[in-house]
C-alpha cells in the first residue's frame, strides 16, 4: 500500500465480537468490497476479480484474529493488503477499512 494522502476510507464494517455465530472475517471482507461496489458478494469472484485467496490466505486471516483459546479477544494488530482495487486494512477487533 502506498502512503497517498488523498486516500479516503470508503467503508467501515461493523466490528467483530467473539461470537461463534458470526461470519468468518474473510467473508466479511468480500461483503465489504461487494457493498462498496454495489454488487452481490458472489459477484466478487473470478473471472471479474481476483479471489480473496489469490491475495491472502483466508483461513490464516480468520484464525489470526479469532478469539484466543481462553475465549478472550485479540486487542492489537492489523493486516493490510490490496483486493479488488481497494486497500484493505483488517484490525484485530474485526473492523474492515477500505480505501482507494
Amino acid at each position: 500500500m502506498t502512503g497517498d494522502v488523498n486516500r479516503q476510507p470508503m467503508l467501515l464494517a461493523a466490528d467483530q465480537t467473539a461470537s461463534a455465530d458470526r461470519e468468518p472475517l474473510s467473508y466479511r471482507i468480500v461483503e465489504a468490497v461487494a457493498d462498496a461496489e454495489g454488487v452481490d458478494p458472489t459477484d466478487i469472484e473470478p473471472p471479474t476479480h481476483d479471489a480473496l485467496y489469490d491475495v491472502v490466505n483466508p483461513e490464516a486471516l480468520d484464525s489470526l484474529f479469532a478469539p484466543r483459546e481462553d475465549g478472550s479477544t485479540r486487542t492489537q494488530g492489523q493486516v493490510a493488503f490490496e483486493f479488488c482495487g481497494y486497500d484493505v486494512v483488517v484490525h484485530s477487533d474485526g473492523q474492515v477499512d477500505l480505501s482507494r
